[in-house]
């Protein structure tokens, strides 16, 4: 049976039968009364454990389903009318095998950490940033069609419509490994809704994707190389505008970078977000070193202008969204502006196995 040359092909290439190994192994190591003596190697080899052991039952699972259908197909020899049963059953296991063939995409080492994704509005003005709003709406619509969580940690209002940045954190196993396909500008042709003769508009907003950072364990950012700065936090005007400066903007001295967060009404609050902003960029700048180290362009800052696009969003006169490095493109743009975005993110992990 083809369907089970392929799965025994996938349970190679994801090394099954190494994880279960590893797993008598951990389980083994976490029974020695010195094993929480070390807590952060003692969690990390834990949550180790625990992804291994849902890619076991994943995979026996699929095992057990694979062989009921080859029992199956003895039985419809004297009973045809199981055919429709097993060609149902083929094209379910044949869809989530290809789905977990993604997943090898997933070998990068911050892969399965929860993602931090900013996105800034290009030159335009409200045009521009009324497309990132559409855009942090897009990603925020993904995020719960996936089941994962989300925090808006920093958010720029613009004058009229849309925002001029954000900043979202998505909780969920492999978002970053999802996400980092996002990574790019992002380009939007419509009939503007703001220009009073309807005319036709090209925006662009820069979307950012970063691994969250773990505390200590990733970036050490020294008291020394960091500026704090307090303001007040904006606002859309009138009574709700802050009196109060609770606003924190950090700046990294050495790299440059500067962050802020405005979101909560605490200093205190407001400061850790930052920080927790600021880490997760350092960690990405990182990530991109050793991407170019490797030749790999991949994760570097680009400017959000024409031409540096990876996806075009095309409202007028018809409607289609292409990407331009995959050449995957969907004529139904409503559906892909409400989050249908697994298509795109399918195309580019596939086209990028065993390039981390």
């Amino acid at each position: 049976m083809n369907l089970r040359a392929a799965f025994f092909l996938t349970w190679c290439d994801f090394d099954v039968s190494a994880k279960e190994l590893e797993i008598t192994e951990l389980e083994t190591a976490s029974s020695n009364p010195d094993f929480w003596q070390d807590q952060q190697n003692a969690q990390k080899a834990m949550k180790k454990l625990a992804a291994n052991k849902r890619t076991s039952e994943l995979w026996r699972g699929l095992e057990r389903r694979i062989n009921d259908l080859t029992e199956l197909a003895v039985l419809s020899r004297e009973d045809p009318s199981l055919s429709n049963e097993i060609e149902h059953e083929i094209s379910g296991l044949t869809a989530e095998l290809d789905s977990l063939e993604v997943g090898l995409a997933f070998s990068g080492q911050y892969d399965n950490r929860n993602a931090l994704l900013t996105v800034h509005a290009g030159a335009g003005g409200v045009e521009s940033q009324d497309w990132a709003g559409m855009l942090l709406r897009m990603f925020m619509r993904w995020a719960e069609k996936k089941g994962f969580g989300m925090e808006i940690l920093d958010q720029s209002l613009g004058e009229e419509a849309g925002i001029k940045s954000a900043t979202l954190q998505i909780e969920g196993e492999y978002a970053y490994g999802f996400l980092k396909s996002e990574h790019g500008v992002h380009r939007l042709i419509r009939l503007s809704p703001f220009d009073a003769d309807h005319a036709r508009h090209t925006s662009f907003a820069l979307v950012e994707i970063m691994p969250e950072a773990e505390d200590s364990v990733d970036i050490d950012i020294k008291p020394e190389d960091i500026k704090i700065d307090m303001f007040r936090s904006s606002g859309p005007g009138g009574q709700n505008v802050q009196k109060v400066s609770t606003a924190v903007r950090v700046t990294h001295i050495p790299s440059g970078i500067v962050v802020a967060s405005q979101t909560e009404r605490s200093q205190h609050q407001n400061r850790e977000i930052a920080m927790r902003i600021l880490a997760s960029k350092l960690l990405a700048v990182e990530i991109a070193k050793r991407a170019e180290e490797r030749a790999k362009l991949k994760g570097e800052r680009i400017s959000a202008e024409w031409g540096s696009q990876i996806r075009s969003y095309v409202l007028h006169p018809y409607k289609m969204v292409k990407d331009h490095r995959t050449d995957y493109e969907v004529g139904n743009a409503e559906a892909v502006l409400e989050g249908e975005l697994d298509g795109f993110i399918s195309a580019y992990l596939r086209q990028n196995i065993g390039r981390e």
